[in-house]
């Protein structure tokens, strides 16, 4: 592997990094992706959208625990594609195409170009690439929730057709093809055989860290079997967990972070690591009268939006309606549970929490200490919304469309009724939808904690680049995994038009 030399490597053939992998490729250049785990090419139990939850805790899974949390509940266990395809080959396939004003922010925070209009045909590449389907509303229990929703008062969606929408609910748009997800390995990479001496695929292979020159340049990586160099750029696409770590063990990031582990600082960058985001999630579960029939696509196919205030330009409430009594942290504080029932998740959709990622030592093998530090918001307003979140869940489950389901609600459960009794619950069972971003924020020159700027080049470091969910400056409204993907294909456009200009 030592005498291999590449124009562009690639760390992590996940979500992203498939997608840049494949797009520089596909215009000719020779690239290195380097992925951690095995390929998913062939193996029905990742490609079979149906049996993503029996991924969860497997050789699939990075199973990333955090650090006790004050505000609320430290058990919880964050969920990471340990797979080439990444998290897209390991989630529910929830797609949207984030709103505009999300967009808008990032341009306001100093990701330039990042507006609506920047990164219009990213997407357009990515739309016409990737297969997206709307769950069929199979469901009698998911069919009773939907009709329960409009009877509250919120309109029905079509998430596919207007991506600016508003409060109501709908049935998600899925990246799927048939039973078959449409991850970004298996839009953009498969057949794995197709590629020839332009894209060399390095499956079960850990990268332990940046190659810097004496003048801060990247130049290749470290892996176990070795160094690989590359003439043009390093780019790191490992997900908002695994980028700062690597990072931080090429001695890029916060100096006194790096000293205390012992790790030779080479450029200090204070923002590595911090500005960790999150969709944190409660639940409220009912058992059901009647047996919740088995149709589904992938249990959590209904969603439902609204504003808690009516001063907001964009809802900041998102919920997930899965026909399954999700007890995952429920049961540790026993809480009751059922053979049948649903369930609604409110979470937060765009949490202001902000929390860090940081190395535990030197090793590399070593996992991240990960703490997120959820509901620590100065102004509250996340635990707030959490809160509302539960009481509108209530509220929808006593529609005469959804009553006849309900046998008794499990939990909360009905001694639960103040706003304080219900905090206090929402924060014990809290949860995570799985959607960690921001640890290697992009920014404007003049932000002292971006660590990439808008074209995601890493600051002080020549020839590197960061590609994924880490470079979100804030969190966006909905399932994020397109938005990750459209990260992939605009970090391609970057890199060819800046070899243009050369």
């Amino acid at each position: 592997m030592s005498e291999q030399k590449f124009e562009y490597i690639i760390v992590g053939g996940g979500t992203a990094g498939a997608i840049t992998a494949a797009r520089l490729a596909r215009a000719g250049k020779k690239v290195a992706l380097f992925e951690a785990g095995p390929s998913d090419e062939g193996q029905a139990g990742v490609l079979t959208l149906r049996d993503w939850q029996q991924m969860l805790e497997t050789e699939w899974d990075y199973d990333y625990t955090i650090e006790p949390q004050p505000h609320s509940n430290g058990r919880i266990r964050h969920a990471r594609g340990k797979v080439l395809g990444g998290c897209s080959s390991h989630n529910s396939c929830i797609a949207f195409v984030p709103p505009a004003y999300d967009m808008e922010i990032w341009e306001q925070r100093g990701a330039t170009g990042w507006g609506p209009d920047g990164v219009r045909s990213a997407f357009e590449k990515l739309l016409a690439n990737v297969h997206l389907e709307t769950a069929p509303p199979v469901n009698d229990c998911g069919r009773a929730f939907v009709e329960a929703a409009q009877e509250a008062g919120y309109p029905l969606l079509d998430f596919t057709a207007d991506w600016n929408f508003g409060r109501g609910v709908g049935y998600f748009a899925l990246n799927k093809k048939g039973e078959i997800r449409q991850s970004s390995s298996v839009a953009y990479l498969h057949p794995l055989s197709q590629w020839g001496d332009e894209l060399t695929i390095y499956t079960g292979v850990f990268v332990e860290k940046i190659l810097l020159d004496e003048n801060n340049r990247a130049i290749g990586v470290q892996t176990p079997a070795g160094p690989v160099y590359c003439s043009h750029e390093v780019i790191v696409a490992c997900g908002a967990f695994d980028s700062p770590k690597l990072l931080l063990l090429s001695g890029i990031g916060p100096a006194d972070h790096l000293a205390e582990v012992g790790v030779p600082l080479r450029v200090e960058l204070p923002g590595v690591g911090e500005n960790l985001l999150d969709h944190p999630e409660s639940v409220v579960a009912w058992e059901s009268s009647q047996p919740v029939p088995p149709d589904s696509t992938q249990y959590w196919e209904i969603g439902l939006f609204d504003f808690t205030r009516p001063d907001l330009p964009a809802p900041d409430l998102m919920f997930h309606f899965g026909t399954q009594v999700f007890d995952l942290q429920a049961q540790h504080y026993g809480y009751p549970t059922a053979a049948h029932g649903f369930s609604l998740t409110p979470n937060v959709a765009r949490a202001t929490s902000q929390g860090t990622v940081r190395l535990r030592s030197a090793d590399p093998s070593a996992p991240p200490r990960i703490d997120f530090r959820y509901y620590t918001d100065p102004e509250g307003e996340d635990a707030r919304v959490l809160v509302e979140g539960i009481k509108l869940a209530r509220r929808i489950a006593e529609q005469p469309a959804l009553r006849p389901w309900i046998a008794r609600e499990l939990f909360p459960g009905p001694a639960i009724q103040t706003d304080e009794e219900i905090l206090a619950y929402a924060l014990e069972v809290a949860n995570t939808v799985y959607h960690p971003a921001g640890t290697c924020k992009m920014g404007a020159a003049d932000d002292p904690t971006a660590v990439v700027d808008p074209h995601l080049r890493v600051r002080g470091v020549a020839g590197l680049r960061v590609a994924d969910a880490a470079v979100f400056p804030t969190m966006i409204g909905i399932n994020p995994n397109l938005t990750c993907m459209m990260i992939g294909e605009r970090c391609a456009e970057l890199v060819l038009s800046a070899e243009c200009s050369e």
